[in-house]
Protein backbone atom coordinates (compact mmCIF):
# COMPACT_ATOMS: atom_id res chain seq x y z
CA UNK A 1 0.00 0.00 0.00
CA UNK A 2 1.41 3.38 -1.05
CA UNK A 3 1.88 5.77 1.86
CA UNK A 4 1.34 8.80 -0.39
CA UNK A 5 -2.00 7.39 -1.51
CA UNK A 6 -3.11 7.31 2.15
CA UNK A 7 -2.13 10.96 2.51
CA UNK A 8 -4.13 11.71 -0.65
CA UNK A 9 -7.12 9.84 0.78
CA UNK A 10 -6.94 11.81 4.03
CA UNK A 11 -6.80 15.17 2.23
CA UNK A 12 -9.66 14.28 -0.14
CA UNK A 13 -11.75 13.17 2.83
CA UNK A 14 -11.06 16.54 4.49
CA UNK A 15 -11.94 18.72 1.47
CA UNK A 16 -14.55 16.42 -0.13
CA UNK A 17 -13.61 18.12 -3.38
CA UNK A 18 -11.34 16.59 -6.02
CA UNK A 19 -10.00 19.85 -7.47
CA UNK A 20 -9.30 21.45 -4.05
CA UNK A 21 -7.61 18.32 -2.74
CA UNK A 22 -5.43 18.01 -5.86
CA UNK A 23 -4.44 21.68 -5.57
CA UNK A 24 -3.57 21.35 -1.88
CA UNK A 25 -1.51 18.23 -2.59
CA UNK A 26 0.26 19.81 -5.54
CA UNK A 27 -0.78 17.10 -8.01
CA UNK A 28 -3.14 16.88 -10.97
CA UNK A 29 -6.73 15.74 -10.63
CA UNK A 30 -6.12 12.68 -12.84
CA UNK A 31 -3.21 11.66 -10.57
CA UNK A 32 -5.41 12.04 -7.50
CA UNK A 33 -8.27 10.12 -9.12
CA UNK A 34 -5.89 7.33 -10.12
CA UNK A 35 -4.46 7.09 -6.60
CA UNK A 36 -7.91 6.89 -4.98
CA UNK A 37 -9.13 4.25 -7.44
CA UNK A 38 -6.01 2.18 -6.80
CA UNK A 39 -6.51 2.47 -3.03
CA UNK A 40 -10.15 1.43 -3.35
CA UNK A 41 -9.09 -1.56 -5.43
CA UNK A 42 -6.57 -2.59 -2.74
CA UNK A 43 -9.11 -2.39 0.12
CA UNK A 44 -11.83 -3.90 -2.06
CA UNK A 45 -14.60 -1.37 -1.33
CA UNK A 46 -15.56 2.13 -2.52
CA UNK A 47 -14.35 4.82 -0.13
CA UNK A 48 -16.08 7.81 -1.76
CA UNK A 49 -19.40 8.41 -3.46
CA UNK A 50 -20.88 11.36 -5.38
CA UNK A 51 -22.58 14.12 -3.38
CA UNK A 52 -23.99 16.61 -5.88
CA UNK A 53 -21.01 18.40 -7.43
CA UNK A 54 -18.74 17.20 -4.65
CA UNK A 55 -17.96 13.79 -3.17
CA UNK A 56 -18.27 12.35 0.31
CA UNK A 57 -17.01 9.35 2.21
CA UNK A 58 -18.97 6.14 2.13
CA UNK A 59 -19.85 4.67 5.54
CA UNK A 60 -16.91 2.27 5.18
CA UNK A 61 -14.72 5.17 4.05
CA UNK A 62 -15.59 7.05 7.26
CA UNK A 63 -14.51 4.09 9.39
CA UNK A 64 -11.37 3.66 7.32
CA UNK A 65 -10.49 7.35 7.74
CA UNK A 66 -10.32 6.99 11.54
CA UNK A 67 -7.71 4.23 11.29
CA UNK A 68 -5.73 5.96 8.54
CA UNK A 69 -5.65 9.21 10.51
CA UNK A 70 -4.48 7.42 13.66
CA UNK A 71 -1.86 5.45 11.72
CA UNK A 72 -0.49 8.52 9.93
CA UNK A 73 -0.34 10.41 13.23
CA UNK A 74 1.54 7.53 14.86
CA UNK A 75 3.92 7.38 11.91
CA UNK A 76 4.52 11.12 12.11
CA UNK A 77 5.21 10.89 15.84
CA UNK A 78 7.50 7.95 15.20
CA UNK A 79 9.45 9.92 12.62
CA UNK A 80 9.79 12.82 15.05
CA UNK A 81 10.96 10.47 17.79
CA UNK A 82 13.57 8.90 15.52
CA UNK A 83 14.85 12.35 14.61
CA UNK A 84 15.11 13.22 18.30
CA UNK A 85 16.90 9.98 19.10
CA UNK A 86 19.33 10.49 16.24
CA UNK A 87 20.13 13.98 17.49
CA UNK A 88 23.00 13.60 19.97
CA UNK A 89 21.86 16.76 21.78
CA UNK A 90 18.26 15.61 22.47
CA UNK A 91 18.44 11.83 22.73
CA UNK A 92 17.37 9.40 25.44
CA UNK A 93 19.49 6.87 27.34
CA UNK A 94 18.25 3.75 29.15
CA UNK A 95 20.89 3.08 31.79
CA UNK A 96 21.00 0.11 34.16
CA UNK A 97 23.37 -0.18 37.11
CA UNK A 98 24.04 -2.22 40.22
CA UNK A 99 22.81 -0.91 43.56
CA UNK A 100 26.11 0.50 44.88
CA UNK A 101 26.66 2.47 41.67
CA UNK A 102 23.73 4.67 42.68
CA UNK A 103 25.65 6.03 45.67
CA UNK A 104 28.30 7.86 43.70
CA UNK A 105 29.34 6.81 40.21
CA UNK A 106 26.04 7.08 38.31
CA UNK A 107 24.92 10.43 39.76
CA UNK A 108 28.47 11.72 39.33
CA UNK A 109 28.61 10.70 35.66
CA UNK A 110 25.16 12.11 34.85
CA UNK A 111 25.91 15.39 36.65
CA UNK A 112 29.26 15.87 34.93
CA UNK A 113 27.82 14.83 31.54
CA UNK A 114 25.03 17.38 31.77
CA UNK A 115 27.36 20.22 32.73
CA UNK A 116 28.07 20.44 29.02
CA UNK A 117 25.28 22.62 27.53
CA UNK A 118 25.11 20.28 24.53
CA UNK A 119 24.06 17.42 26.81
CA UNK A 120 21.48 19.17 28.99
CA UNK A 121 18.52 18.06 26.84
CA UNK A 122 19.58 14.39 26.87
CA UNK A 123 17.22 12.41 29.12
CA UNK A 124 17.84 9.27 31.15
CA UNK A 125 15.67 6.36 32.24
CA UNK A 126 17.31 4.43 35.06
CA UNK A 127 17.00 0.89 36.39
CA UNK A 128 18.79 -1.15 39.04
CA UNK A 129 19.40 -4.81 39.77
CA UNK A 130 22.14 -7.34 40.32
CA UNK A 131 24.63 -7.92 37.52
CA UNK A 132 22.93 -11.05 36.18
CA UNK A 133 19.53 -9.39 36.00
CA UNK A 134 20.97 -6.31 34.33
CA UNK A 135 22.72 -8.35 31.66
CA UNK A 136 19.54 -10.28 30.92
CA UNK A 137 17.73 -6.98 30.44
CA UNK A 138 20.58 -5.66 28.30
CA UNK A 139 20.31 -8.75 26.09
CA UNK A 140 16.57 -8.05 25.77
CA UNK A 141 17.42 -4.43 24.87
CA UNK A 142 15.67 -2.94 27.88
CA UNK A 143 18.87 -0.97 28.47
CA UNK A 144 21.32 0.77 26.15
CA UNK A 145 24.18 0.61 28.65
CA UNK A 146 24.79 -1.19 31.93
CA UNK A 147 27.25 -0.53 34.77
CA UNK A 148 27.89 -3.83 36.51
CA UNK A 149 30.30 -6.66 37.32
CA UNK A 150 31.45 -9.21 34.78
CA UNK A 151 29.23 -12.29 34.73
CA UNK A 152 30.65 -15.27 32.85
CA UNK A 153 27.40 -16.79 31.57
CA UNK A 154 23.75 -16.09 30.99
CA UNK A 155 22.25 -19.56 31.22
CA UNK A 156 24.58 -21.64 29.07
CA UNK A 157 25.63 -18.74 26.84
CA UNK A 158 29.06 -17.15 27.53
CA UNK A 159 28.53 -13.44 28.05
CA UNK A 160 31.71 -12.66 26.07
CA UNK A 161 29.76 -13.69 22.95
CA UNK A 162 26.94 -11.27 23.75
CA UNK A 163 28.50 -8.16 25.26
CA UNK A 164 31.53 -5.88 25.26
CA UNK A 165 32.87 -5.30 28.78
CA UNK A 166 34.68 -1.95 29.03
CA UNK A 167 36.60 -1.47 32.32
CA UNK A 168 35.60 1.78 34.00
CA UNK A 169 36.61 1.95 37.67
CA UNK A 170 37.68 -0.27 40.52
CA UNK A 171 35.85 -0.39 43.82
CA UNK A 172 37.58 -1.08 47.14
CA UNK A 173 36.59 -4.29 48.98
CA UNK A 174 36.33 -3.96 52.76
CA UNK A 175 35.27 -5.85 55.86
CA UNK A 176 31.93 -4.83 57.38
CA UNK A 177 31.59 -5.24 61.14
CA UNK A 178 29.08 -4.25 63.83
CA UNK A 179 30.37 -1.33 65.92
CA UNK A 180 30.75 -3.48 69.01
CA UNK A 181 32.65 -6.27 67.26
CA UNK A 182 36.08 -7.31 68.64
CA UNK A 183 37.72 -6.46 65.29
CA UNK A 184 36.05 -3.05 64.94
CA UNK A 185 38.87 -1.21 66.77
CA UNK A 186 41.58 -2.40 64.38
CA UNK A 187 42.92 -0.15 61.61
CA UNK A 188 42.71 -3.01 59.13
CA UNK A 189 41.46 -6.58 59.20
CA UNK A 190 42.96 -9.73 57.74
CA UNK A 191 40.54 -11.99 55.90
CA UNK A 192 41.48 -14.97 58.08
CA UNK A 193 40.42 -13.01 61.19
CA UNK A 194 36.82 -13.14 59.90
CA UNK A 195 36.81 -16.95 59.75
CA UNK A 196 35.44 -17.63 63.28
CA UNK A 197 32.35 -15.44 62.80
CA UNK A 198 29.06 -16.01 60.95
CA UNK A 199 29.26 -14.37 57.55
CA UNK A 200 26.78 -12.57 55.31
CA UNK A 201 27.52 -13.32 51.65
CA UNK A 202 26.15 -12.07 48.36
CA UNK A 203 23.85 -14.55 46.65
CA UNK A 204 25.29 -16.85 44.00
CA UNK A 205 23.73 -14.87 41.13
CA UNK A 206 25.49 -11.68 42.24
CA UNK A 207 28.34 -10.48 40.05
CA UNK A 208 30.33 -9.89 43.26
CA UNK A 209 30.04 -13.44 44.59
CA UNK A 210 32.91 -14.94 42.50
CA UNK A 211 35.26 -12.18 43.71
CA UNK A 212 34.30 -12.66 47.37
CA UNK A 213 34.72 -16.43 47.01
CA UNK A 214 38.17 -15.84 45.49
CA UNK A 215 39.20 -13.57 48.35
CA UNK A 216 38.10 -16.14 50.93
CA UNK A 217 39.75 -19.01 49.09
CA UNK A 218 43.05 -17.10 48.80
CA UNK A 219 43.04 -16.69 52.58
CA UNK A 220 42.10 -20.38 53.04
CA UNK A 221 38.89 -19.35 54.78
CA UNK A 222 35.82 -21.53 54.60
CA UNK A 223 33.06 -19.11 55.65
CA UNK A 224 30.35 -19.91 58.15
CA UNK A 225 27.54 -18.68 55.92
CA UNK A 226 24.71 -17.20 57.98
CA UNK A 227 22.72 -15.52 55.19
CA UNK A 228 22.97 -14.78 51.49
CA UNK A 229 21.58 -11.44 50.25
CA UNK A 230 21.23 -9.58 46.96
CA UNK A 231 22.15 -6.01 47.74
CA UNK A 232 24.86 -4.07 49.55
CA UNK A 233 22.70 -2.01 51.89
CA UNK A 234 20.77 -5.12 52.90
CA UNK A 235 24.11 -6.70 53.75
CA UNK A 236 25.07 -3.69 55.85
CA UNK A 237 21.72 -3.89 57.63
CA UNK A 238 22.26 -7.53 58.57
CA UNK A 239 25.75 -6.69 59.84
CA UNK A 240 24.39 -3.77 61.83
CA UNK A 241 22.06 -6.07 63.80
CA UNK A 242 24.85 -8.50 64.59
CA UNK A 243 23.73 -11.29 62.26
CA UNK A 244 27.23 -11.71 60.88
CA UNK A 245 30.27 -10.02 59.39
CA UNK A 246 30.73 -9.41 55.68
CA UNK A 247 33.17 -8.71 52.87
CA UNK A 248 31.65 -6.12 50.57
CA UNK A 249 32.37 -3.06 48.39
CA UNK A 250 33.17 0.18 50.15
CA UNK A 251 30.07 2.34 50.64
CA UNK A 252 31.36 5.90 51.17
CA UNK A 253 27.95 7.27 52.19
CA UNK A 254 27.21 4.52 54.73
CA UNK A 255 26.60 5.74 58.27
CA UNK A 256 29.46 4.11 60.18
CA UNK A 257 27.97 4.83 63.59
CA UNK A 258 26.36 1.37 63.46
CA UNK A 259 28.43 -0.50 60.84
CA UNK A 260 32.20 -0.16 60.62
CA UNK A 261 34.00 -0.64 57.29
CA UNK A 262 37.63 -1.69 57.59
CA UNK A 263 40.31 -2.18 54.91
CA UNK A 264 41.39 -5.75 54.26
CA UNK A 265 45.11 -5.87 55.03
CA UNK A 266 46.10 -9.07 53.25
CA UNK A 267 44.33 -9.04 49.88
CA UNK A 268 45.07 -6.89 46.80
CA UNK A 269 41.89 -7.64 44.82
CA UNK A 270 39.44 -4.89 43.95
CA UNK A 271 35.99 -5.00 42.41
CA UNK A 272 36.14 -4.07 38.72
CA UNK A 273 33.14 -2.14 37.41
CA UNK A 274 32.44 -2.37 33.68
CA UNK A 275 30.49 -0.33 31.20
CA UNK A 276 28.67 -3.05 29.26
CA UNK A 277 27.08 -2.79 25.82
CA UNK A 278 25.43 -5.37 23.63
CA UNK A 279 27.84 -6.60 20.97
CA UNK A 280 27.17 -5.56 17.35
CA UNK A 281 24.18 -3.48 18.48
CA UNK A 282 23.37 -0.03 17.10
CA UNK A 283 23.75 2.82 19.59
CA UNK A 284 22.06 6.15 19.05
CA UNK A 285 24.39 9.18 18.96
CA UNK A 286 23.44 10.33 22.47
CA UNK A 287 24.10 6.86 23.91
CA UNK A 288 27.43 6.69 22.11
CA UNK A 289 28.32 10.16 23.40
CA UNK A 290 27.57 9.15 27.00
CA UNK A 291 29.55 5.93 26.58
CA UNK A 292 32.62 7.81 25.36
CA UNK A 293 32.19 10.47 28.04
CA UNK A 294 32.02 7.81 30.79
CA UNK A 295 35.19 6.10 29.55
CA UNK A 296 37.11 9.35 29.32
CA UNK A 297 35.84 10.71 32.64
CA UNK A 298 36.63 7.54 34.60
CA UNK A 299 40.09 7.29 33.07
CA UNK A 300 40.87 10.90 33.93
CA UNK A 301 39.37 11.01 37.44
CA UNK A 302 39.82 7.45 38.66
CA UNK A 303 42.19 5.15 36.77
CA UNK A 304 44.82 7.77 35.93
CA UNK A 305 44.86 8.92 39.57
CA UNK A 306 44.92 5.36 41.01
CA UNK A 307 41.67 6.30 42.71
CA UNK A 308 39.14 3.68 43.80
CA UNK A 309 35.41 4.23 43.83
Amino acid sequence: MNLRHLEFFKELARTQHMAKAAENLGISQPSLSYAIKKLEKEVGVPLFEPDGRNIKLTPIGSVYLKYITASLNDLSQGNELVQQLMNPDTGHINLGFTYTMGQQLVPELITEFQLDPQNQAVTFELGQGNSGELLEDLADEKYDLVLASNVDKLGEQPTANLFDFIPLVQQAIVAALPTGHPLAQKEAVQVKELAPYPMILFSKNSGLRPLIDQILASAHVKPKVAYEVEEDHTMAGFVRFGLGVAIMPDLPLLDQSSVVLKPLADQPLQHQIYLIVKRNHFLTPSVHRFQEFSRSYCWQHYTNQNRLL
